[in-house]
């Protein structure tokens, strides 16, 4: 008797047109994404087409939207993975109706709708508050650093700049003194001739301008002389900023009492502002910082996010500087927006976060709000107070995080915040931004985290349907 094998012929043709319906499972996580798509409000995706039907036929922002969900949720962010994925993926080509959204539209797409990508991240957040997964008892706020899509070889300071754009200067001259000899160049054819202390001042006066500048969202150069030209009128724009803020603090102590009525003490040590900027910025991503990351520093951001107890996350921010210190209360107001926006707005019980986000004034408001605040005021390898830091509000605190309540409390925060990081970086690969600058990178921050949300949301589903 012969062996019996399954018949294995590849010219057989199909009888029957194929329904896309039979390629996938009923649960399979496209299908939620092309439902989850079908709930969200695209007004700001849709208004930036022409309402006319003139010009070219468009690829449906509908379809681009949950194209783009899928593949980050499955960790593939590359323009040119995506493009061949919808040729070789039945779930792709299943979102994409047998259409292929050549790597260029896509990039495009993604550029178009900065804002309107960004914004996904509330949509998501309110399909999670309809599912339940939005209580707020306790929420955790953290930080991740990643990689900016840039080297820090590129990180230079004001002088090399000025040395390059004088060389391109010399470089361009003696191509023209060649190409047009004694004549200046633009003249018209022949034919048609006839720009706390001192240091919390500079300190807050730099956070200013840099919130300045991510409102701007301007856009980052393509040639290698513009942005040359734009990373010393930063550098400048820098200084300029310093020598304002050391000048309304000179002004400021030159009063002999402070803002409370009290006297100085002794005054302040003299200080010049540098001549010439002495900072260094990056010539790819002029955003983008040295920021000290698990295994040393690396040219990246500050990816700040906050979660509840379901590991949800409930804000998503980018910050520029690399220490945590500050950004506490502008987080947790961020998640107190998001959570309005979506119909659950009670304000948090419970607020954890590690050392490095201790801001005594910022958590006294955020008490004042009606929250309570666990922060450890001593780093975890830190085996004595920092000096200065005993009695007060340290001592109480210390006193707090001794107790059951306490440590049962805080021993949550890592368990909610660190696998999501985990996930993101490691299993999902997510550790460097494809776009530059940072109002780009934000965009993609809380677009890599609406994605995080939809799967717990999926997840969540299956889970109420299988019991």
């Amino acid at each position: 008797m012969p062996q019996n094998f399954l018949d294995c012929d590849r010219e057989q043709v199909l009888l029957m047109p194929p329904s896309l319906t039979d390629w996938l499972p009923e649960d399979h996580l496209a299908w939620f994404v092309l439902g989850a798509v079908e709930q969200m409000d695209l007004s700001a995706f849709y208004a930036g087409y022409r309402a006319d039907g003139h010009g070219r036929a468009a690829h449906e922002p509908a379809m681009m939207l949950a194209l783009l969900l899928y593949a980050y949720a499955k960790g593939q962010r590359s323009s040119r993975v995506i493009e061949r994925e919808c040729l070789e993926d039945i779930a792709y080509r299943v979102i994409a109706a047998n259409q292929r959204p050549d790597h260029t539209t896509i990039a495009r797409f993604r550029k178009r709708h900065e804002q309107a990508l960004a914004d996904v991240f509330s949509e998501v957040l309110s399909l999670c508050g309809e599912a339940g997964l939005l209580e707020s008892g306790v929420i955790v706020v953290d930080s991740t650093k990643l990689h900016a899509n840039a080297s820090r070889d590129q990180t230079t300071d004001y002088g090399r700049i000025a040395r390059e754009m004088l060389a391109e200067a010399d470089a361009v001259d003696r191509e023209e003194d060649e190409r047009y000899g004694e004549a200046r160049g633009d003249e018209l054819p022949p034919h048609l001739s006839t720009r706390g202390g001192r240091e919390a001042w500079l300190r807050d006066a730099r956070r200013r301008h840099e919130e300045r500048r991510a409102q701007e969202a301007r856009p980052v150069p393509h040639s290698r002389s513009e942005r040359l030209r734009e990373g010393k009128r930063r550098l400048e724009e820098d200084l300029v900023v310093e020598c304002r803020a050391n000048k309304a603090y000179e002004d400021y102590r030159a009063r002999g009492v402070m803002k409370n009525g009290r006297r100085f003490g002794a005054p302040p040590k003299p200080y010049q502002p540098p001549a010439t900027p002495e900072g260094k910025i990056n010539l790819t991503d002029p955003d983008s910082r040295l920021v000290k990351a698990i295994r040393g520093y690396i040219q990246g951001y500050n990816a700040q996010a906050v979660t509840n107890e379901h590991q949800i996350v409930v804000a998503a921010e980018l910050m520029c500087g690399s220490p945590d210190f500050g950004y506490l209360e502008p987080m947790v107001d961020s998640a107190q927006r998001e959570l309005d926006q979506a119909g659950h707005g009670a304000t948090p019980e419970v607020v954890l976060a590690d050392a490095g986000y201790w801001h005594q004034q910022q958590m006294e408001r955020i008490v004042s709000a009606g929250s309570k605040v666990l922060i450890p005021p001593d780093a975890r390898n830190r085996k004595s107070p920092r000096p200065g830091w005993e009695g007060g509000a340290y001592a109480f605190m210390r006193r707090v995080l001794q107790t059951d309540a306490g440590k049962a409390l805080y021993r949550k925060r890592s368990a909610l915040i660190e696998p999501i990081f985990g996930q993101l970086k490691f299993n999902r690969r997510i550790d460097r931004f494809q776009r530059r600058g940072r109002p780009a990178c934000r965009s993609e921050w809380r677009f890599i985290t609406a994605t995080h949300n939809l799967m717990k949301l999926h997840r969540h589903q299956i889970a109420l349907a299988a019991s």
